[in-house]
């Protein structure tokens, strides 16, 4: 072990601004990616490997990637020029890390190996160098003792693909100082990465704490022959309203990758988090998931096929229960606060609402109980309950209300760029802003306080991110558990809450960026004007699933285009570019995505100088002179509650994120 310097004893403090140039150990799946966004933010980097092979199909993978982001518009073709030209392919460490501020390491997931390439570094990088591991389970404290910087030395686990990923945890080691947190928590912020600082260096850190034992009792949960996959996975999809279902889950991750964690964690946590013999089996047999192409599901014979309707209330009681437990243990260790917990959980693991959240809804108490009868039924330690759960449960929640009648939103933000502006920010960006009946009535709640307040002149209506606007409803959180009268008073919650823009005496802008579909589209149709970025894609899907709009996108888009365009947009489900939106007269002004931001609050601030009262009545005018519009509503969400009970609503739940094309039956 090296000899840790005294305190006191820094070699001097790296400023996030002094940071230009990037050492990125390793040219695999991360590695290769972590340096891809280091170059497209700016930064000059070096991709090292052990073999030139190796260095070399890193590079190819980091061209491939930045041509397609070019293909796509994401990116322009001098920016995919620039980025390449910024990366350095390398085999020799020394040549690699002389003039690096910053040391990424993302090596194999071996504490060993990483032991000894930490041994050499340390040898060879300039004294003030930061070195970040990008461990997604070793300890970091470990790690760092290999080396006489332990207090530059700390975690930066990013998510794969790191191109796409938004989290960054940045995990304090036992010796980390705070200006090097500080200092990484900048690089990531200057990747466009959202940074969680991990207080403590605990086996899982955040986001795989509470992922890795969720998976895990699935295994427990199928083989104590409780449920089958298919029902796990139904409750997981459908139920919890996940990404993924919890084995298919497990497939993507790679179950070695997930035993490895389970190992490492029950060396150092204890018998909680014993690996289930089903999981064991499953990579004993070489079924490490898509990578192998089997795993628990079969990846050359039709793949995944989670169904929408076999989904248990217990097993839902049993999955949350043990993630609300992760989360006390998190918080009796004070790991991370409990909204972090949730933000990291939701950038990093694709969640709809953090896992403290959804458990506080659910209810604690209750889920101490299914806890405890779990224990009791089982003698394991695997749900003995966390006395930072309990302390939760007796405290009314892990957010427990506090009478304050602004609480802060949870699914968007309301925010006053200027005296007589306001914006609404949909902030699920991870789940392209999809819209939850919660956000709904967030939704109207935020325009309540915009249309009380009376120094606010004019409203833009906008998305978190740079990938959609709004991609429309949950879908998913709607099919398997469809009620008629609960999807008619759905649609109907939807067109209210859209149409309080409608309602609004000032006028609303829209600022597009990304996509905007089904119930996205529908809450752009309401604002008066709309502004688009050249990346932006517009459409009314539905039909895809089976089903129609069911938030106004039958009558409202009629107002705008007229009847012939906006059937062709309802019942051909294509997407649309910005420029033939414009075309049809549902976009204002489209411009390059760097401009939107500002061309949209230019255009409010200059709404927001014309005349109150004659822009609250010509607002009026406007949705008086329709036809009868409520009435065309109505039977949009009659035919909204009809069709979400139907059987081809299930089907094009299922195909949704696939390749298969839904085979609809009328049913």
């Amino acid at each position: 072990m090296a000899t840790l310097k005294p305190a006191g004893a820094a070699f001097g403090h790296m400023e996030t601004e002094e940071i230009e140039r990037l050492a990125v150990l390793g040219a695999g799946t991360m590695g290769h990616g972590i340096a891809e966004v280091a170059a497209l933010a700016g930064y000059e980097v070096s991709l090292r490997d052990i073999e030139e092979e190796l260095v070399e199909e890193g590079y190819d993978e980091i061209e491939w990637s930045l041509r397609k982001l070019a293909e796509n518009d994401a990116i322009s073709e001098d920016d995919r020029e620039a980025a390449l030209e910024r990366i350095t392919p390398v085999v020799d460490l020394e040549t690699a890390v002389a003039d690096a501020d910053v040391v990424i390491e993302a090596i194999v997931e071996d504490m060993d190996i990483k032991k000894q390439v930490y041994g050499e570094l340390d040898e060879l990088a300039p004294e003030p160098t930061i070195f970040a591991s990008n461990t997604s389970s070793l300890s970091v404290t470990e790690l760092s003792e290999t080396t006489d910087r332990a207090e530059q030395f700390c975690g930066m686990h990013f998510f794969n693909p790191p191109v796409r990923m938004e989290l960054v945890e940045v995990i304090r080691g036992g010796h980390t100082s705070d200006e090097t947190l500080d200092a990484v928590e900048g690089l990531a912020e200057s990747l466009a990465k959202t940074p969680v600082r991990v207080r403590k260096d605990e086996p899982g850190f955040v986001v795989n704490r509470v992922l890795v034992p969720l998976m895990n009792e699935a295994c427990w949960l199928v083989e104590a022959d409780e449920a089958t996959i298919a029902e796990v996975d139904s409750t997981a999809k459908y139920g919890l309203n996940l990404p993924m279902g919890a084995f298919e889950l497990g497939d993507q991750v790679g179950n070695d990758v997930t035993l490895h964690v389970l190992r490492y964690m029950e060396s150092v946590l204890g018998a909680a988090y014993e690996p289930s013999p089903m999981l064991v089996r499953a990579v004993e047999n070489d079924k490490h998931g898509r990578k192998t192409g089997e795993g628990f599901y079969d990846y050359e014979d039709g793949g995944v096929d989670v169904p929408p309707d076999e989904g248990r209330d217990d097993v839902e009681a049993r999955l949350l229960a043990v993630m609300a437990n992760e989360v006390g243990k998190l918080q009796q260790k004070d790991i991370a606060p409990v909204e972090e917990v949730d933000r990291a959980v939701k950038l990093g693991g694709g969640f709809p609402d953090g896992p403290a959240r959804m458990a506080d809804d659910a209810g604690l108490a209750s889920l101490v109980e299914t806890l405890e009868a779990a224990h009791e039924a089982t003698g394991g330690a695997r749900y003995e309950v966390s006395e930072g759960l309990r302390a939760a449960a007796a405290d009314g929640g892990f957010y427990p209300e506090d009478g304050d009648e602004e609480v802060a939103f949870d699914t968007l933000r309301l925010e006053y760029p200027s005296d007589r502006v306001a914006r609404v920010v949909l902030d699920r960006p991870h789940q392209l802003n999809t819209v939850t009946p919660e956000m709904l009535a967030e939704f109207e709640a935020a325009v309540d306080r915009v249309e009380a307040d009376d120094e606010v002149r004019a409203l833009v209506v906008a998305g978190e991110g740079d990938q959609a606007f709004s991609a429309g409803a949950d879908a998913a959180g709607m099919a398997g558990d469809a009620d008629a009268a609960q999807a008619v008073a759905l649609s109907r919650d939807g067109q209210a809450a859209w149409g309080r823009l409608e309602e609004l005496a000032v006028p609303v802008v829209a600022a597009v960026d990304g996509f905007a579909l089904g119930g996205g589209m529908e809450l752009a149709a309401c604002a008066d004007m709309r502004v688009a970025s050249e990346r932006s894609t517009f459409g009314q899907p539905e039909r895809d699933l089976g089903i129609l709009p069911g938030w106004g996108g039958t009558q409202r888009l009629t107002a705008i285009i007229g009847e012939g365009r906006a059937r062709e947009v309802v019942l051909t489900g294509d997407h649309y570019d910005p420029e033939t939106m414009a075309d049809y007269g549902f976009v204002n002004e489209v411009v390059p995505a760097e401009d939107l931001t500002e061309t949209a609050l230019d255009l409010a601030e200059d709404l927001a100088a014309g005349p109150p009262l004659a822009q609250e009545y010509i607002k009026r005018a406007f949705l008086a002179g329709r036809d009868d519009t409520e009435a065309g509503l109505e039977v949009e969400a009659q035919a909204f509650g009809h069709v979400v009970t139907s059987e081809d609503f299930l089907e094009g739940v299922s195909k949704m994120g696939s390749d298969e094309e839904p085979e609809f039956e009328g049913k």
